[in-house]
């Protein structure tokens, strides 16, 4: 019984009134508004007039923080219908945001303080049946909670954004003000809100293991494991837990003795139907019935959904200056090639995010990607989300919602992540895109920046996160931080981190930070792109659309500091590859969009010319949170920049490109041999510079020349190659900058790529 919808939403200053009991609310002329759920009360603020209705549009935004000081009740009236004598009533809140009180007819029932997951009360002896009940949610200032912590001077004061205080509430780091999204530091039932009618003798967890993959036999080996609510009356007797699992042709049945009321037993699949990332196979996917009976009389059934894949994660400690360290994935036995996004918070108001992820997704999917990192600065991604990615071939590497913080490590906050771990890993954990825990961003960089192990000293991530997926979900890798900072790394110096986020001076793309690292695999960096000025029109007030310097600019490129970091990152990046800043907004913007085009493009085909060294690449990132001048290369509004498309070519499983030495290569990141011809032509003159036929095996490179372009010379080649009949193209800028854009649109015209 969904109980989203229409609520009553009341609101007032924390301490301007003593609310002692429901009736407060009304007796005392507490303001009241309609709100809905799943919502934001910000949202609701919006829809009734005391918020702009964009709340995105010039400052708008700042005009929601005096609500932050603000307690809210939500409430609702009820009538359910009796449950059966087999069922009880759990009363299910998906998502709170965040220190809440929960009441049912004027009786307090529990509180919670975790935006992150589910909290459920069984109301099945509370609610009063047949007739109305009142449902109330007090949800607390965080702001007011947060002054209430008592502060560990030696942890969380050592942050990237000085935001202290932010480490010790669980939600997502980015609502305190991030060099990506905006302050806003939310409330709302953000999730949906439901009263679950369940039987009494059900299953609590289910979860298909892999644990042994015998591929000379052609069969795998799983672990069906359970854990079953069942009546005492039940547990000396002989039960018996059986599964059946299809996928296309394929089909296998097992079963066991139930001596407990939970157990495991291993089920083998012969000729099973193996699930892949794109590029490397079939995304199968197994339907299974788990039963639990006694006899002829079944107790319990439930129907799940699992891939066949194992996966490991294939790393050394560090790397050498010779590049003799690794980072890369294994699925099934081979080591397959990533490229993709890193996955940021789709809106500051995080109850719009799911209907925002379909057409999201459809993005990653079109644009190349096969792997997504959640950051840790947001929130955890629902279901929908996970079967996007399962049904695709999209692998997905989890970070737990920890970011740029020196973590508390009392014994409360440990319990609070230990909860909160175990909940997120139960939850996700049959989904087999899922190929990566990582236990937060950059959060060893904070330790290690302060000259102190994270190894010795982060309980979090080198105990309570590990113990936890020990216990829950020991079929899959997990790395303590990202990048992950060991004692050897200590010793060495970060130089050698075999997977590493390049960020850096932000200066040339092609300067000597970005062609000299040492990293494998590279799971974070990016470049500024300008939104186009159709989306600026929407979200700056017109007066202050152009010039870029000026506070509505500044406050959209989340620059906490007022200092215009954003806004003269693009401008100095356009300088550097162009020789000058234009004073039109629509040259800035086109300016702006290729330099960003033409870095991500680099940053991509510099991993993938070594795809026998390297592991992959996330790039940073696909889609704005909120509308902002960013590293995204699709905008709040879903226009794409023009990086978009660049990535989309250098992502697919075969290219030619062109190094920084003038070799020509192949680019093979599928399971199969590609084979054909390619011609390299100078766009400015249309010589054929050199043809070549190619042979190239799967996850491999090919050199088939090398040019020598003259250290004055400057221009673009098109690389353009026939694969049984399907033609391919790629570019590439030569030379050193400046550039004339005029000439640079007029080779792009020529090359036909676009």
């Amino acid at each position: 019984m969904l109980l989203n919808g229409k609520w009553k939403l009341f609101y007032y200053e924390n301490g301007e009134v003593d609310i002692k009991n429901l009736s407060d609310l009304t007796n005392k002329d507490i303001p009241c508004i309609e709100a809905t759920v799943p919502g934001n009360v910000e949202l609701d603020l919006c829809r009734a007039g005391i918020l702009p209705e964009d709340i995105f549009k010039g400052e708008n935004i700042v005009k929601a923080e005096k609500y932050e000081l603000y307690d809210w009740w939500y409430c609702r009236t009820v009538n359910p219908e009796k449950p059966a004598d087999d069922e009880e009533v759990i009363l299910n809140f998906e998502g709170v945001d965040c220190v809440a009180d929960y009441y049912v007819n004027g009786k307090k029932i529990g509180s919670s303080d975790n935006m992150f997951i589910a909290h459920k009360f069984n109301v099945t002896d509370i609610l009063n049946y047949g007739e109305d009940n009142l449902i109330a949610v007090h949800i607390k200032s965080s702001t007011v909670e947060e002054s209430k912590i008592k502060t560990d001077f030696n942890t969380a004061f050592f942050d990237w954004h000085l935001k202290t205080k932010s480490a010790y509430m669980r939600k997502p780091p980015h609502a305190y003000g991030w060099d990506i999204m905006p302050r806003a530091e939310t409330a709302g039932l953000w999730r949906d809100v439901e009263l679950q009618y369940l039987k009494k003798t059900r299953f609590n967890q289910i979860f298909m293991s892999p644990l042994f993959f015998e591929y000379e036999k052609n069969r795998v080996i799983y672990k069906l494991c359970v854990d079953a609510l069942i009546p005492q009356k039940y547990l000396s007797s002989r039960m018996t837990l059986s599964v059946h699992g299809v996928c296309g042709d394929s089909e296998f049945t097992s079963s066991a003795p139930l001596l407990f009321n939970s157990g495991s037993f291993d089920v083998v699949i012969e000729n099973p139907k193996f699930w892949w990332p794109v590029p490397y196979g079939e995304q199968n996917l197994y339907d299974c019935k788990v039963t639990l009976s006694i006899g002829e009389t079944v107790l319990c059934e439930e129907n799940i959904r699992f891939g066949i894949r194992e996966v490991k994660l294939v790393r050394t400690d560090v790397t050498t200056d010779d590049r003799e360290g690794t980072f890369h994935f294994e699925i099934n036995g081979k080591k397959v090639f990533c490229i993709g996004s890193n996955w940021v918070p789709l809106d500051p108001y995080h109850s719009r995010d799911k209907e925002r992820y379909q057409q999201a997704l459809q993005l990653a999917k079109d644009v190349g990607c096969n792997i997504l990192r959640c950051w840790g600065g947001s929130v955890y991604e629902d279901h929908e989300f996970f079967d996007f990615c399962d049904e695709n071939g999209i692998m997905v590497w989890q970070d737990f919602a920890m970011a740029c913080h020196m973590y508390p490590q009392d014994s409360d906050f440990l319990k609070k992540m230990e909860v909160e771990a175990e909940a997120v890993v139960r939850k996700l954990r049959q989904h087999p895109s899922l190929v990566l825990w990582s236990g937060d961003n950059e959060c060893d960089q904070i330790w290690a920046g302060k000259k102190i192990s994270p190894n010795k000293h982060n309980k979090i991530t080198r105990d309570i996160i590990p113990s936890v997926i020990i216990r829950n979900d020991y079929g899959r890798p997990y790395i303590p931080s990202s990048p992950y900072i060991t004692d050897a790394i200590m010793e060495k110096g970060l130089k050698y981190l075999p997977e590493d986020h390049l960020w850096g001076p932000r200066d040339y793309y092609k300067s000597d930070f970005y062609r000299s690292s040492l990293a494998h695999f590279v799971s974070e960096t990016g470049y500024h792109g300008c939104p186009a000025r159709e989306s600026i029109e929407k979200f700056i007030d017109e007066e202050y659309v152009w010039p870029y310097s000026n506070k509505q600019w500044n406050l959209h490129s989340t620059d906490q500091n007022n200092s215009y970091y954003r806004t003269n990152l693009m401008a100095n990046q356009i300088r550097v590859l162009f020789g000058g800043i234009p004073s039109d907004i629509d040259e800035f913007v086109m300016l702006s969009q290729i330099s960003q085009a033409e870095a991500d493009k680099f940053f991509i085909e510099r991993i993938r010319s070594d795809v026998e060294k390297n592991g992959g690449i996330i790039w940073w990132n696909l889609l704005d949170g909120w509308p902002q001048m960013s590293d995204a290369v699709v905008d709040y509004y879903f226009k794409k920049k023009l990086a978009y498309h660049y990535i989309k070519r250098s992502s697919k499983p075969f290219i030619v490109l062109c190094t920084e030495n003038g070799e020509i290569l192949t680019s093979n990141i599928s399971s199969e041999t590609k084979k054909g011809e390619c011609t390299v032509i100078d766009i400015e003159s249309g010589e054929i510079l050199a043809k070549s036929g190619f042979d190239t095996p799967p996850n491999s490179n090919e050199k088939l020349c090398a040019l020598a372009f003259g250290e004055d010379k400057k221009g673009m080649i098109l690389m353009k190659w026939n694969i049984d009949g399907v033609v391919g193209t790629n570019i590439y800028l030569y030379g050193k900058p400046t550039y004339d854009p005029e000439k640079y649109k007029e080779w792009i015209k020529k090359s036909g790529t676009m």
